[in-house]
C-alpha cells in the first residue's frame, strides 16, 4: 500500500513539473522602506487602491510598474469574401 501511495506521489510530481512557470503582470507594484537604498517591492496589484490599501501603514508607496505590458486586445479575423 505504501509503494502504490508513493508511486501516485511521485506521478503526480511529475506532472507539477511539467507546468511551465509564467511571470506576474500587474500594473502596480508597492515600494517598500530603503529610499532607493534597499527595501523591496511588490509588483503584484491591479488597481491603485488595491496598492495603497497594503501600502498603508507600512511606509511604503505606489508607483506604476515599469515592467508592465497590457494584455493583447481582440483579435479581428478576416473574413473571405
Amino acid at each position: 500500500m505504501k509503494s502504490l501511495l508513493l508511486a501516485m506521489g511521485a506521478c503526480a510530481a511529475s506532472f507539477a513539473m511539467n507546468v511551465p512557470a509564467q511571470a506576474q503582470n500587474y500594473p502596480w507594484c508597492e515600494y517598500i522602506g530603503g529610499g532607493g537604498f534597499g527595501g523591496g517591492r511588490n509588483c503584484g496589484f491591479v488597481s491603485y487602491q488595491q496598492c495603497m490599501a497594503s501600502a498603508w501603514g507600512n511606509g511604503g508607496d505606489c508607483r506604476p510598474n515599469p515592467m508592465y505590458e497590457p494584455p493583447p486586445g481582440p483579435r479581428h479575423r478576416r473574413r473571405p469574401y
